[in-house]
């Protein structure tokens, strides 16, 4: 088990920053860090570490290691908590990458009825918005909006995210409204930064791509929809997130005839972790409720 405990200290090291650090996670004093690294270093017959007075960086030997190695430790786990195990009860750990906006609207209530449902669940939810590769990135799970394809990943589509374009009315009744896509360039826009600054539209004669100056670029979504509220531009917003001020008459949707390309949240899982029992349970919790969440007028 030395081998497998300078492993898990050198993931730890690797992900704080020095073994002071790593030694307040792990319980035990630097020096016991310090010897299990040698150790590991020993083994390995090269250096993982460049190390200083104050600091340590991971030289390209442990670029390589950690990349593997956190997959390693979780497969570990999995087979430990195999054994044994009541296989009527979901138990382990799951770490999941899940859009800001979409986790703090929805997806956090989502979350916490899935651990309520399994006791013995533990989960991890960082927010990106940003596309990322759960394998590389050492996570079970990726939910995202933004089209990706990874190798060795698994996509799995959850819903529908119909975009939406949309203005205030006072800020149509001031500056009026579109009546074509190319029109926008006359327009205050509002952008969000991960979707780039190109507005695609479906048209009779194909996609109609709109290269747009925004007035606004942020990478948050519920400002977004603040500052469309409060008539500073046009933006495209997600349906779930401009939905409610929709209805209530504080936005309206413009080129209705024009609408703007769909896309899909996924479910992008390792292929080797998407047979877990626990992964494949909360694939199939997400699912039900995103179909739901997608189809829902309130």
């Amino acid at each position: 088990m030395s081998t497998l405990s300078n492993l898990k200290t050198f993931v730890a090291v690797a992900n704080y920053g020095g073994f002071s650090q790593a030694a307040r996670k792990l319980h035990v004093v630097p020096s016991v860090v310090a010897k299990r690294i040698t150790q590991l270093e020993h083994a390995m017959g090269t250096r993982l570490f460049e190390r200083s007075t104050r600091s340590v960086a991971l030289t390209e030997a442990g670029l390589q290691l950690k990349a593997r190695a956190s997959a390693v430790l979780a497969d570990f786990d999995d087979l430990v908590h195999s054994v044994q195990r009541d296989d009527r009860k979901l138990e382990g750990h799951i770490r999941v990458m899940a859009p800001t906006t979409l986790t703090m609207l929805h997806l956090g209530a989502v979350f916490n009825a899935f651990m309520a449902q399994h006791e013995r669940i533990t989960l991890e939810i960082v927010l990106v918005d940003v596309s990322s590769n759960p394998e590389e990135q050492g996570f079970d799970m990726a939910i995202s909006g933004r089209s990706a394809s990874y190798a060795d990943v698994v996509d799995v589509p959850l819903c529908s995210a119909q975009p939406v374009l949309v203005a205030a009315p006072n800020y149509v009744a001031q500056h009026g409204e579109p009546a074509h896509p190319r029109e926008l360039i006359e327009h205050s826009c509002l952008a969000f930064a991960p979707s780039g600054r190109t507005w695609q539209f479906q048209s009779s004669r194909g996609v109609l791509s709109v290269d747009i100056h925004p007035r606004l670029t942020v990478d948050d979504n519920l400002t977004l929809l603040g500052a469309t509220q409060m008539g500073m531009g046009i933006a495209v917003l997600p349906s779930y997130v401009a939905r409610k001020a929709l209805n209530g008459g504080e936005l309206q949707q413009l080129l209705t005839a024009y609408p703007l390309q769909d896309n899909w949240f996924r479910a992008f899982v390792p292929k080797r972790r998407y047979r877990l029992a626990r992964i494949e349970a909360l694939v199939k919790w997400l699912s039900a409720d995103m179909e739901l969440f997608a189809n829902s007028k309130a």
